[in-house]
């Protein structure tokens, strides 16, 4: 544990003094994230803040793949996350078309597919594992390149990706190391990593923020929580569980919204202001709570993932009906809350 806990504190401090120096570059450059619909600031802030997160999480997984050799995975999650975060770096710079982005996206995530194999089955609690067949495919390709765009569309108010991050992150640590049951070396070098750079970054990002993640980071985190189950995909149905139940609150979130919008047929790239979190800052809750909410809210999920692992199966009640209850309970609360006149 020595040296897991020095290398945490080391990218700490690496994460904090990089995204400092990266606010630092960005103002001179003027990348700016000005205010529109969807956002909840009012001034123009600094942007991409999260590349210091990315470089020292490509950095730990080329450290690993030099010391323990490198294998196809661990090549194909830096390849494909080095393209994901420079196509984020430039839409951070200047915007780029939808198209663009899910045409390089989707090949990042093929990328993903053929080095580390898809799905091929999921344990849904209470029912059992479910084998997937040639189904895991398009399941596998949706769902990373859903969390990729869930991370990037959840990253709109201070403190909410990077402490998301930091949660989930910690969870997977936990899940990859031997007291987890799905030890897997690289995958807890990763989270550990992400975990740590996130920590770092939330100093400059808590709120009141003085600077964004941006895209650069909030989809490189987003395929980097999808593909850490595919990493440990090879122990049965187990990893896709965790990796939704860790994300649960974004999954929901993020998915619900845009099915919410697609059955208006409302522009879903369009900026917007619907999502759970943007609607609890609008009724007057600070964003730091609702960030700390949903951090929370993460660990919950994180908490009833290593319990499984650990052999508790008495929670899947929680993990299939607690946790949509939850939202609901939230979800009803937002609403009276928002219809309550101000005053």
């Amino acid at each position: 544990m020595i040296i897991p806990t020095l290398a945490f504190l080391t990218l700490t401090i690496l994460a904090y003094l990089s995204v400092h120096w990266i606010r630092q570059w960005t103002l001179r450059r003027h990348i700016l994230d000005h205010p529109n619909e969807r956002s909840l600031h009012s001034v123009p802030t600094p942007r991409g803040g999260g590349l210091g997160i990315v470089v020292l999480v490509i950095g730990t997984a080329l450290v690993f793949g030099l010391v323990n050799g490198f294998d196809r995975q661990g090549l194909v999650y830096i390849a494909a996350g080095i393209l994901l975060a420079w196509l984020g770096w430039r839409d951070d710079v200047r915007s780029l078309t939808p198209r663009v982005r899910f045409s390089v996206q989707g090949l990042a995530v093929i990328l993903a597919m053929l080095g580390m194999g898809y799905f091929k089955s999921v344990t849904i609690p209470l029912f059992g594992e479910l084998h997937l067949g040639w189904v895991g495919i398009p399941i596998t390709f949706l769902w990373i390149l859903g969390l990729v765009n869930a991370y990037n569309f959840m990253d709109g108010i201070d403190g909410i990706a990077g402490g998301v991050a930091l949660a989930a992150g910690l969870g997977w640590m936990v899940l990859s190391s031997t007291f987890g049951g799905l030890e897997n070396s690289l995958a807890f070098w990763i989270a550990l990593s992400i975990a740590a750079g996130s920590l770092g970054f939330l100093g400059h990002n808590w709120p009141p923020a003085r600077i964004f993640m941006g895209d650069v980071a909030s989809t490189f985190l987003g395929f980097s929580f999808a593909v850490l189950p595919l990493m440990s995909a090879r122990q049965g149905g187990d990893p896709l569980m965790f990796g939704t139940a860790i994300l649960w609150i974004f999954v929901m979130d993020a998915g619900l919204t845009f099915l919410r919008r697609l059955a208006k047929r409302e522009n879903v790239f369009a900026a917007h202001r619907t999502h759970l979190y943007q609607r609890l800052v609008s009724s007057g809750i600070r964003p730091a709570f609702v960030s700390a909410l949903f951090i929370l809210l993460t660990l919950l999920g994180a908490g009833l993932s290593i319990a499984w692992a650990r052999g508790f199966h008495s929670v899947a009640p929680f993990i299939l009906i607690g946790l949509p209850v939850l939202w609901v309970g939230l979800s009803i609360y937002t609403a009276r809350r928002s219809s309550t006149p101000k005053g």
